[in-house]
């Protein structure tokens, strides 16, 4: 009999590969042990449409705006033009997860908002517990500002909101010596190789050059993970539970400096490239929109400005490296590297298509200047 896995986040960059890998057949050509049932705010999204395609079930789940927000002090009915994700919606969770065996929870923090997503994490924990949910899989970032010895330089709230559910989940008995009881597997990823094609870039010149910027410095480790890589792992995950529970993996496909990846790139592509180290203040000029909420349903919450200005700290100063050990994530996976995820992408350094579900929803505040044909970036003097 098929064990059912419940998905939150499942048409967004990172859940659409997850219930591919969770569908596809064995490796000896037998059906998967798992059905899938995603949940979406829109059944008709081409991007539902597509995981609905490969034979997932779809939960439509659109929260009451007003009923969720109002008892919340920084609730804004101007804001209510954007679902905050149906994941904040209890009854929709109850249904999510009625005769589920398992659940891979990615929640949006960029929509919500830290303490809403905390709270909602909890929320969706104790509703998997009522359901009598056997394995609950929490895809989690990095706890910076405990990493960092609780310096405020680390405060990236998409990352610590991540971090602090974690640990409260770890908390948890995990139950892996009995028939029943929901086991845990905290599962800590991080920024998608894939972003290549958006925050990590490069600028062209008219020469054709490109132009890497990051305001990290020459030494600092960014832990990317490839997202076949991250679907692998889920499905790992999944099918090894003495293995994997109650447990924190720490995975990355590579540890990469951005002197490296411009070297692999050019390498790859035979391109010309650079790589400038900027100071935060130039590398935000580059940006509209730094000085709105990082959460789109939080007025007058963290600007991404300060946000980001976390992220960046956390890999200039290799505050997340030792947490990664490479040895022992290459003999469970071979792991991606830059060099094949850019020859099997055919990457050239331009911006080919939108890989955030809210950036191509026109919900992402953040905007890099681009010259939007091309997906080249305008020239600012580098």
């Amino acid at each position: 009999m098929s064990k059912l896995i419940a998905v939150i986040g499942g048409t967004g960059a990172q859940g659409a590969p997850v219930v591919r890998d969770l569908l596809k057949p064995c490796a000896d050509g037998s059906p998967s042990p798992y059905k899938v049932r995603a949940l979406t705010r829109n059944p008709s999204h081409h991007r539902a449409k597509e995981l609905e395609a490969l034979g997932a079930e779809l939960l439509e789940g659109i929260a009451d705006l007003h009923n969720i927000y109002e008892t919340l002090e920084y609730y804004s009915p101007a804001q209510s033009f954007h679902s905050p994700g149906s994941f904040l919606d209890n009854d929709v969770i109850h249904k999510l997860f009625d005769g589920c065996y398992g659940a891979f929870v990615n929640t949006d923090g960029f929509t919500v908002g830290a303490q809403a997503e905390v709270h909602a994490a909890i929320n969706i924990w104790e509703i998997a517990g009522y359901h009598k949910l056997r394995h609950f899989v929490w895809s989690n970032l990095d706890y910076s500002l405990r990493l960092g010895n609780w310096d405020p330089i680390y405060g990236a709230d998409h990352y610590n909101a991540k971090g602090r559910f974690a640990d409260y989940m770890m908390s948890q008995k995990n139950p892996i010596d009995k028939d029943t009881g929901m086991l845990w597997t905290c599962f800590t990823n991080g920024p998608y190789m894939d972003m290549m094609i958006v925050l990590f870039a490069p600028e062209i010149r008219p020469d054709g050059t490109r132009v890497f910027v990051a305001p990290m410095g020459d030494s600092g480790t960014i832990p990317l993970i490839a997202l076949d890589d991250l679907a692998w792992w889920t499905r790992y995950i999944f099918d090894e539970p003495v293995k994997t529970t109650g447990k924190e993996l720490c995975i990355a496909s590579q540890m990469t400096t951005m002197p490296d990846m411009v070297e692999t790139f050019t390498r790859v592509t035979g391109l010309p490239a650079e790589f400038h180290s900027l100071t935060m203040d130039e590398y935000s000029a580059l940006f509209n929109g730094k000085d709105i909420p990082t959460a789109s349903m939080v007025p007058g919450g963290k600007t991404f400005e300060t946000n980001f200005r976390a992220f960046w700290a956390m890999w200039r100063d290799n505050i997340v490296t030792p947490t990664r050990d490479m040895k022992w994530i290459e003999s469970v996976h071979p792991p991606i590297t830059l060099e094949k995820w850019m020859r099997d992408h055919e990457y050239d350094g331009t911006v080919k298509y939108p890989l955030l579900k809210n950036s191509e929803d026109h919900y992402g505040n953040l905007k890099r200047y681009v010259n939007g044909k091309s997906g080249e970036f305008v020239n600012m003097g580098f």
